[in-house]
This record gives C-alpha cells, sequence and structure tokens, in this order.
C-alpha cells in the first residue's frame, strides 16, 4: 500500500550514480519521483522537466531525486545521456520502492511522486502523466506553504 499523507518518510537508501548509496533525510522539503524506466519516452520527459525546473526548486530549498528499479549504471548512462543535474536512485532490490509501497508489478515502478518534509509524507501523486508534472508539484508545494520563493529585491515584506 502507497504511503499516504501524514505518514512517516521512511528511512530511503538507493544506489546513486558514482556512490555506494544515498542516504534521503525527508526533514528538508524533497521530491521523490518514481519512474518505470530509464530513457524510455515517458520518463525522459518527467527527468528533462524536473532537470528544466531544478533551479527553481533549489531556489525554494526543495531537493529532488528520481527513483527507479535499474541498477546505477543504467542510471549513470541516462543522466548522462539527458544531461541531468539532480540524483538518480538505483533500486534494484526494491527497498525504496517497498518502502514506500510503490507497486512495481511487470519488474518497473509504478510513475508516483512524493512530496516530503518536515519527516512526514505531504503529498502523494500515483498515476501521474510525466508533461507538466515537475511544473505541477512545485506550484502545489508553494500553495501549501511548504516552499516559498523570496523577492530577492526586497520589494515584498
Amino acid at each position: 500500500m502507497v504511503l499516504d499523507t501524514g505518514d512517516p518518510g521512511p528511512t530511503s537508501n538507493g544506489h546513486e550514480p558514482g556512490r555506494r548509496a544515498g542516504h534521503v533525510d525527508f526533514a528538508a522539503p524533497t521530491v521523490l519521483y518514481f519512474y518505470p524506466r530509464d530513457s524510455t519516452p515517458g520518463c525522459t520527459v518527467e527527468a528533462e522537466q524536473f532537470d528544466a525546473e531544478l533551479e527553481t526548486y533549489r531556489e525554494a530549498g526543495v531537493r529532488v531525486y528520481g527513483v527507479s528499479v535499474d541498477d546505477a549504471d543504467s542510471h549513470r548512462e541516462f543522466a548522462a545521456e539527458a544531461d541531468l543535474r539532480f540524483d538518480l536512485l538505483a533500486d534494484p532490490d526494491r527497498r525504496v520502492t517497498n518502502a514506500f509501497g510503490v507497486d512495481t508489478t511487470g519488474g518497473a515502478a509504478a510513475r508516483t511522486t512524493f512530496v516530503c518534509a518536515g519527516g512526514q509524507v505531504c503529498s502523494v501523486y500515483e498515476g501521474v502523466r510525466p508533461g507538466g508534472h515537475a511544473q505541477e508539484v512545485l506550484r502545489d508545494m508553494l500553495e501549501m506553504g511548504l516552499v516559498s520563493l523570496d523577492d530577492s529585491d526586497g520589494a515584498s515584506q
């Protein structure tokens, strides 16, 4: 069963390209999006759109991670092909997908996104359509007040 809003964010360790394992801390605002396969059309669109919004996510203090059951080598190739600037967590043993309750029937993760902050799940998106999803998640985080984008010129107070 997929984790729900208000559930604690599990301790999540996935293999990051170039590193043995990565620990995701859900105290800070975090987007963890699960996708079926590296280098497929829909997954590429979703990853490229998260990457296109990455500077805005970072300005808002949000960390972004993509997760699939592909291995670290596949992630490394995908990240290089798509020129991604955020981490992809490899979960071939399905520890992370299982901890979040993401369905892996058919050998791939169901397209599901979690927004976590303060150690808990704040939003869950299931059956995600890749196009526009990165913008939707960011907009929702801003509307929920989880994050904000400061006016750098100090005009608004």
